[in-house]
């Protein structure tokens, strides 16, 4: 006679199972590679290869003495460097065959910003409404580097910082479905949406770039355009910072694992 009872396979260990533990500890360098030999989404069989790829997706790695851990565990957030991004594109998804038509980026470290990436890109097709929103016509691109060169560029300027964007989810997958597009690997940085941040940090009714930039008096024009939104984001991001709490939030990590906790200001207030 058959059993009825229903048979629920077991989850595949997966990376994300080995970054969740170094969330928590290093790993004995020995084991680290033991466990990306189990892992069902490796590309590679050898584990060395493995290894490198995660490096060289942005993956902030470290060795200390045998073991293997996250550097963003360990490193304060005034000695990271944070990588604020923004892009403009000519549709909503690089899978569904969209482009990026401009990228800017700042680099951010302990209140100063150390270095900026700024590039307009060839397209083809620009479509009304975006000419509209973003000022960029297809007159501007024609002479405009191609998008394979300025992301290998991008790729090189990232290194493994800290990816920040105002609406995380966007930028962040665009650019690495695009580097999956031309082989260059898929974005494994450590990342932090504004948004996220600022609920937590700032009193505003709304959370949207431009309501940031008039609630804490951001004097930068060209909004809409990649390199002056992602300025607007360090600054942003900047304000942020000055009203965490430093005694309880240290870390890289931990000012992640803060700006998804439940400490949003409006809630709050609403409870109050």
């Amino acid at each position: 006679m058959k059993s009825n009872k229903r048979i629920t396979p077991k989850p595949q260990f997966k990376f994300q199972n080995i970054l969740q533990r170094l969330l928590k500890e290093p790993i004995l360098y020995s084991e680290f590679f033991e466990l990306l030999k189990k892992a069902s989404d490796s590309i590679y069989e050898n584990p060395e290869l493995e290894f490198e790829l995660l490096i060289s997706n942005g993956l902030p790695l470290d060795f200390q003495e045998d073991y293997l851990f996250l550097k963003t565990t360990k490193c304060s957030i005034f000695d990271q460097t944070f990588c604020i991004v923004d892009i403009e594109t000519n549709g909503g998804s690089a899978k569904k065959g969209y482009q990026i038509i401009e990228l800017g980026a700042v680099k951010y470290k302990n209140g100063e910003i150390i270095d900026k990436f700024d590039s307009l890109i060839f397209a083809k097709d620009i479509p009304p409404y975006v000419q509209e929103v973003t000022n960029i016509t297809p007159k501007m691109l024609e002479n405009a580097p191609r998008l394979e060169k300025v992301l290998k560029d991008f790729k090189v300027f990232l290194e493994d910082d800290v990816f920040v964007a105002h609406d995380i989810k966007f930028d962040y997958t665009f650019i690495s479905d695009s580097f999956e597009k031309y082989n260059l690997g898929k974005l494994l940085n450590r990342k932090i949406c504004t948004i996220d941040l600022a609920k937590r940090t700032i009193v505003s009714e709304k959370y949207g770039l431009s309501s940031l930039k008039e609630v804490l008096n951001i004097e930068v024009d060209n909004h809409h355009r990649a390199y002056y939104d992602a300025l607007t984001t360090a600054i942003i991001f900047d304000n942020c910072l000055k009203n965490i709490d430093k005694n309880r939030i240290k870390t890289v990590e931990e000012l992640i694992a803060f700006s998804k906790s439940d400490s949003i200001i409006n809630n709050q207030q609403k409870k109050d």
